[in-house]
């Protein structure tokens, strides 16, 4: 979840890092927890007993003063998403997290003319919105358990934009 409102980072109100955080880490954090207490109960099939998959964003590494609280939340899931990965090995529970790029739904509706540009302008790679299908493509991969030696890692589903480029 997005700020309400997009702030600079100097302008930024504690009820909306709150409410981001509470969200998108808090949020995580526990229901990620819940989900690991059952899934250690799971019968072990070919060694695994669960696959976890979280959702953080390509914000988790990318400075965005205007959603200082994105950021940090997104952030605040990757390490989510290391610490589980680390806690339930153990347990053949495997802890995935899925990076989203810019991706063509509701919450950058509103600043689709900004982020058609850049597009065009070649901050992509692949010089295109990524699509929710595309996330979700990369979710079942991890989900399914085919990458049983996998864990802890993050997958980046943003056209490239992780990529250094001089």
């Amino acid at each position: 979840m997005a700020p309400s409102v997009r702030a600079d980072l100097l302008e930024m109100t504690e009820e909306s890092y709150d409410r981001v955080m509470n969200i998108n880490t808090k949020g995580t954090l526990f229901l990620t927890q819940a989900v690991a207490n059952v899934m250690k109960e799971n019968a072990c099939i070919g060694g695994l007993r669960g696959s976890i998959v979280n959702i953080s964003s390509m914000s988790a590494y990318t400075s965005s003063v205007s959603r200082g609280e994105y950021c940090i939340s997104k952030a605040g899931v990757s390490m989510i998403t290391t610490l589980f990965a680390d806690r339930l090995a153990e347990y053949g529970i495997l802890v995935n997290e899925v990076r989203p790029g810019i991706i063509e739904t509701g919450m950058t509706a509103t600043v689709k003319e900004k982020y058609d540009n850049l597009i065009a302008g070649g901050l992509l790679p692949i010089a295109r919105w990524g699509k929710p299908e595309d996330v979700a493509e990369a979710v079942r991969v991890l989900a399914s358990g085919k990458l049983s030696y996998v864990t802890g890692q993050s997958i980046d589903v943003d056209g490239g934009f992780h990529i250094r480029r001089l």
